[in-house]
């Protein structure tokens, strides 16, 4: 057998190119055969990170706050946990790019970088706080996953899971399939809020590049996929998904690491697979009863949107909370930088994070975006139960 140092490098250098696009096709990749001997033999030697142990909600919780969250380097400024903290939530929902673990990846099968991402974020007192104080559900995108804009194509996909699912002590459910996928309820009949976090990731189609010489109608980096092929979540998630949204709940609240609603850009989002989204539009009118909304980050920017969508009387709404300290323009060079017919009012481009207030008594929800020291910017309040 060869040294785990060689093996590495033979990993790294037969995979490499699916990760760049550069590989005929996933299929022409041969170190799947390499993967699990090399992982069995570094795992014990490896200890993973492991953030804090935080408090969990009893299933009977009435929620009435809760707070959203994308987009954190972990080198940056964490005082924005002071800013949800001011809040008073009662959970957090962290969606995705929870770290920036590709900056500095070599492209080796051990995803040292990554480790090396989470260990960074652990060893911040405020992060270390907050995890303990405030009930948290997390689900990963691009940057935690893998590499920038990456998809099922990942070859090491699920050694990132296994050091995701450490790291944030995942539930047994989340730990017995492929993907990061999950849903819990909370509340008492009449008053049960469900969230359901997508994973569109692990088994997302690769993103389809402009043909070269192309100029874009709109900024991006891709065309639309409107191919039968794509594929956003895989079929087993599809039908979790169709399951989840059987089941009794007055409000429900659909995470997607990216956002859903908007075509404004051509960056990655939904609009990008456009039978995909339409599909989900589908599933989600079909749910049985309730009140919904769409949360989402991944842009560095926020907003709020509605898009007229059948099976929702007043239209389907999304916020997007994007990012924690990542932010790249101010408010009023996004808003002019991404006009967008479907967003209600700005966007915001300084740091942000989402809040979501139900009112059970007189069924309104309203969604906010909050500067990152908790100062709110931009607000919406819909009645849920129209």
């Amino acid at each position: 057998m060869k040294p785990v140092s060689s093996r590495r490098q033979l990993l790294k250098a037969s995979t490499l190119g699916i990760v760049t696009g550069s590989a005929a096709h996933a299929g022409a990749a041969t170190p799947a055969s390499l993967l699990d001997p090399y992982y069995r033999e570094i795992a014990p030697a490896i200890d993973l990170p492991r953030a804090p142990e935080g408090p969990s909600l009893a299933e009977d919780t009435l929620i009435t706050r809760l707070t959203v969250g994308s987009c954190n380097n972990q080198e940056g400024d964490q005082a924005f946990w002071q800013g949800i903290r001011s809040r008073d939530p009662q959970l957090f929902l962290y969606i995705g790019d929870c770290v920036y673990g590709d900056p500095g990846w070599d492209g080796g099968a051990d995803l040292g970088s990554l480790r090396r991402a989470y260990e960074r974020l652990n060893g911040h007192a405020q992060f270390r706080a907050f995890r303990q104080a405030v009930p948290m559900l997390t689900v990963w995108d691009d940057h935690d996953f893998g590499f920038n804009d990456g998809g099922t194509v990942f070859p090491f996909k699920r050694w990132s899971e296994h050091i995701y699912e450490t790291f944030w002590n995942s539930p047994e459910d989340v730990r017995g399939r492929e993907g990061v996928y999950q849903a819990r309820t909370y509340g008492p009949p009449g008053r049960r809020l469900q969230i359901i976090l997508l994973d569109t990731r692990f088994q997302r189609s690769s993103l389809v590049p402009p043909p070269e010489g192309t100029t874009l109608p709109v900024n991006g980096r891709y065309v639309p996929d409107t191919s039968e092929a794509a594929q956003m979540l895989g079929e087993t998630q599809w039908r979790w998904l169709a399951a989840q949204l059987a089941r009794p709940a007055d409000v429900r609240i659909v995470v997607s690491s990216i956002q859903v609603l908007s075509d404004a850009h051509l960056w990655e989002g939904w609009e990008l697979m456009p039978h995909q989204r339409e599909r989900l539009y589908s599933v989600l009118a079909e749910r049985a009863g309730g009140g919904l909304v769409l949360l989402s980050g991944d842009r560095h920017v926020g907003g709020i949107y509605r898009k007229n969508v059948a099976g929702f009387a007043q239209g389907l709404f999304e916020m997007t909370a994007s990012s924690l300290n990542r932010s790249n323009a101010s408010n009023a060079q996004a808003s002019e930088r991404e006009p967008d017919a479907d967003r209600l009012g700005m966007c915001v481009g300084d740091d942000n994070f989402g809040e979501v207030q139900i009112d059970w008594a007189t069924r309104e929800l309203a969604l906010t975006l909050c500067r990152s020291d908790g100062v709110p910017l931009v607000s919406h309040t819909l009645d849920w139960s129209a």
